[in-house]
């Protein structure tokens, strides 16, 4: 096999991928026919059915796939950042719901529940989840890691035990804010996690320059 067909066997991958998360998040899960997908692909049913055994497995890798890019997203930002602290701040700030619309981030959130609901009684699912919830925790304990080395975060407690806090925090008020609950907007989901983030980690929360 040549190395530009397998380089068009990948792009279409991540097409469907793609295709599969937009559709997911417009419709839900549920109401998703893989009809549906391969219309906004440009592909047949067959080539997704190829490609993945279910609605399911779709769904899972649709969301890995995003995961994957926000991922590398925001390790290129934050390696530029060389302050700890502003480094969370960044990771805050990308990580909250409609804070930044040009990085539109609610497709991820809206795939996240849908994956939820469906590891409640899928193991399989449930642990594509545990995976990438543990690399979103492992993201926040190396960030916390390096602050407590350069003393810009003032806490000596565990940083795992600190990660899973400031992440299980975020994935809690996102729901909120995916919901339109009218008390929780993602201005106010981002103070709130900057507040608990300084109080927990142990440094002074710096007004932000307008």
């Amino acid at each position: 096999m040549s190395t530009g067909t397998v380089k068009q066997g990948k792009d279409r991958h991540q097409e469907i991928l793609d295709a599969a998360a937009r559709v997911i998040t417009d419709r839900g899960l549920a109401e998703t026919r893989i009809s549906d997908i391969a219309e906004q692909a440009g592909v047949s049913p067959g080539l997704i059915l190829y490609y993945f055994e279910s609605k399911d497995r779709l769904l899972a890798e649709a969301l890995t796939f995003a995961n994957d890019q926000f991922y590398l997203r925001t390790s290129r930002e934050i390696r530029r950042i060389p302050s700890a602290k502003d480094q969370l701040r960044r990771l805050v700030d990308l990580s909250v719901p409609g804070y930044l619309p040009e990085f539109g981030r609610l497709d991820e959130w809206a795939l996240w529940i849908e994956v939820w609901v469906r590891a409640l009684r899928d193991p399989e699912m449930a642990k594509d989840r545990e995976v990438l919830d543990q690399r979103w925790r492992s993201q926040w304990a190396d960030l916390i890691r390096g602050g407590q080395s350069s003393g810009e975060f003032g806490s000596a407690e565990d940083a795992d035990e600190l990660a899973l806090r400031l992440a299980t925090l975020i994935d809690g008020l996102a729901i909120q804010v995916i919901m339109n609950d009218s008390e929780v907007t993602p201005e106010r989901m981002h103070r709130t996690c900057m507040e608990v983030s300084a109080q927990q980690l142990g440094f002074e929360l710096e007004p932000v320059k307008i």
